[in-house]
């Protein structure tokens, strides 16, 4: 099992977009994040450390990229990530009792969609068919009006300078708050001017979907390697 849920989920990514994917790779992998979810809901670094934005999302989208998130327990789940949006700036923060950051809008708002998909497929009549489960034109407004630098590039929060890895998140999240769904079930929500609207990321890779496809397709077409040595 990885010591990071971090490393995990990048494997996993890895893995499934270059179908490498087998049982014997991730043997007690999921079981592993699943023992990190701890009493807030949200998933630490190792059992029994606080629960934290950035390592949830990395945990989550794991056990789904493995067909494992019925490990977790998702209406805990749910209460924590949803607390983690600050009803007065709209944005959310990483932790209990932490402030406002523009990249958790990816890695906490990030985390609706697949709490969203694993809740339906266990048949929760309660879920809306038209938006995610946090109040997507705040967030929106956060990260336009609060994390844009006049110079280009997007930061944390006012105050903050710019960088390219809150810019990345900002508008991964940014993105994530504009479209609900897909096909004919995709809704969107776009605040502000239409040049506001982004391209759609996919929820577990943040990456455009069509991207997701390419290589999925490319890479079923090759062999799947052998974890035998050769001889």
């Amino acid at each position: 099992a990885p010591v990071s849920r971090r490393s995990a989920y990048c494997a996993a990514s890895v893995a499934s977009l270059t179908n490498v994917l087998t049982p014997a790779l991730f043997a007690g992998t999921a079981e592993w994040i699943a023992r990190c979810q701890n009493w807030e809901g949200g998933i630490g670094g190792v059992p029994g450390m606080e629960a934290h934005g950035g390592y949830t999302f990395c945990g989550v989208a794991a056990l789904v990229i493995l067909k494992k998130e019925h490990l977790l327990n998702l209406r805990s789940l749910l209460h924590w990530v949803t607390g983690r949006q600050m009803r007065f700036e709209g944005g959310f923060q990483g932790r209990c009792n932490k402030l406002v950051d523009g990249c958790y809008s990816f890695w906490q708002a990030g985390l609706l969609p697949l709490l969203h998909r694993a809740l339906h497929a266990r048949g929760d009549t309660a879920l809306s068919m038209a938006r995610w489960m946090f109040d997507q034109s705040a967030l929106q407004e956060y990260i336009l009006l609060c994390c844009q630098c006049p110079a280009g590039g997007l930061l944390d929060k006012p105050g903050k300078s710019r960088d390219f890895y809150h810019t990345c998140y900002c508008l991964s999240g940014l993105a994530i708050a504009q479209h609900f769904g897909s096909g004919d079930l995709h809704h969107e929500v776009v605040l502000g001017v239409p040049e506001n609207r982004l391209q759609a990321t996919h929820p577990v890779y943040n990456i455009a979907p069509e991207k997701v496809v390419r290589a999925v397709m490319h890479f079923l077409q090759q062999p799947v390697p052998s974890l035998e040595p050769a001889t």
